[in-house]
């Protein structure tokens, strides 16, 4: 009953935004805190399973929307078969393509070289004769053909572009991305004491977003990839304001056009990500409350007897690390097909880490349920400011005469969001230190 009446409580949230405001900033609220709940809940997997604290949740988001460019982008034929000097390939693209393959195969053989020669000097030798010999020959195939990529139509162009496919196919592929990267990460960072993974995983996290604003021949860097379809079956509302038929149901029911189309994109995406959801929790509490979820958990609770008993514990934390970044990666991948564009800046880990971590905790982690109600609840919170705190701002300052401080105090009411969120955390804290659905 208290989880029917704290999801009931939520619900009221939205309905009254969109009495007291409109339906439209209700529904984008919604849409995001459906996403939001989303990601929790492969968070939830890392943290709430078994215990692993990253604090590069903002990496596996931005690599799952790398896919959508990679997938649904337009293809730019002329900058994969553009030549220049250093070009010897045929191509830029291919030389590209083959200069990260064998970037794959240096490390490939710096492990193997690792593994094979006994500690001691001649190791640290051979080793670093490989990745620094590699790295010199990696560049000197690698730079002349991203330098043609770019010299092409840099202005609105200067990448190679994607396949472009579907965009729900991207979705999927976001996730494989983002599961390829946390493997590479947990090969690298999981067998640190819990400080330290949460150190190097955001110092991974800020590589590879880093990577993505510098490397304008992969997504155009700070310039933004702009232009990628939305994912079936979502219209676009100016195509729905030129379909007779939209226009004569609006008209049947007094609706405005231009209002009705954004609501009904709203409700499409809401209906999309709440499939999403539902299939995902499904999944979840069968696994959560499978053996396996009982294996995952007692290695949370005490590494030392579940590998006295026979488990693989460093094993079973790659995989669920795994997991849960396949499963925020695809996040990523839906958040950027429904902006339609690639803004390597937006990805900060204000807002793509440490603002789902608040959500985990304060819906209660180890819990999928909580996890959820915390995207729904946070996500609510974040955005309301945005729309609600200038309206509040302007009512409380109505008695105060013009000037300077009346307009500060109205223009940064919108950062009142932190405050708010530091509020409600520490007062769930305060009162239900387990979160709000805390796990059983």
């Amino acid at each position: 009953m208290k989880n029917i009446v704290l999801f009931g409580g939520v619900a009221l949230l939205y309905i009254l935004t969109g009495q007291m405001l409109s339906w439209n900033v209700s529904l984008s609220i919604l849409v995001i805190g459906l996403l939001s709940a989303i990601t929790a809940l492969g968070v939830n997997m890392q943290w709430g399973y078994a215990g692993l604290f990253s604090t590069g949740i903002v990496g596996s988001v931005a690599l799952g929307g790398l896919a959508v460019v990679f997938i649904s982008g337009q293809p730019v034929p002329e900058a994969f078969a553009a030549t220049g000097d250093g070009v010897f390939l045929g191509s830029a693209g291919w030389q590209v393509i083959a200069a990260l393959v064998l970037a794959l195969l240096i490390i490939a053989v710096g492990v193997r070289v690792w593994g094979a020669l006994p500690q001691g000097r001649s190791r640290s030798l051979a080793l670093a004769v490989v990745l620094i010999g590699g790295f010199f020959l990696y560049r000197a195939i690698f730079d002349p053909a991203v330098a043609a990529i770019e010299a092409y139509d840099p202005a609105t162009h200067g990448n190679i572009g994607g396949l472009g496919l579907p965009s729900l196919l991207a979705w999927p592929v976001g996730a494989l991305f983002a599961a390829a990267g946390a493997w590479a990460i947990g090969k690298i960072a999981l067998g640190l004491r819990e400080d330290y993974l949460a150190i190097a995983t955001l110092g991974i996290a800020e590589i590879i977003i880093t990577a993505m604003k510098s490397e304008d021949w992969m997504s155009r860097g700070v310039k933004n990839f702009v232009g990628l379809p939305r994912p079936w079956p979502v219209p676009y509302e100016v195509d729905l304001q030129k379909t007779q038929s939209f226009l004569d149901l609006c008209a049947q029911w007094g609706l405005n056009p231009t209002t009705a189309s954004t609501i009904l994109v709203k409700l499409i995406y809401c209906a999309i990500f709440a499939l999403i959801l539902g299939i995902l929790i499904w999944l979840l509490e069968r696994a959560v409350h499978s053996p396996w979820g009982r294996m995952m958990r007692a290695i949370r609770d005490n590494e030392i007897a579940a590998s006295a008993m026979g488990k693989d514990v460093k094993r079973q934390h790659l995989i669920i690390f795994i997991l849960g970044s396949a499963v925020v990666g695809m996040t990523g991948a839906m958040y950027v097909s429904m902006l339609g564009q690639l803004v390597p800046g937006e990805f900060s880990p204000l807002r793509f880490t440490f603002l789902i971590w608040i959500m985990v905790i304060l819906g209660g982690s180890g819990n999928n349920w909580g996890s959820v109600l915390g995207g729904l609840l946070v996500g609510w919170l974040w955005l309301i400011v945005d729309n609600a705190g200038p309206m509040i701002a302007a009512a409380i300052t109505a008695g105060m005469p013009d000037g300077d401080l009346k307009t500060h105090l109205i223009d940064v009411a919108p950062q009142m969001r932190l405050l708010t969120l530091g509020l409600a955390l520490l007062i769930v804290l305060r009162f239900a230190p387990r979160g709000l659905i805390p796990e059983k």
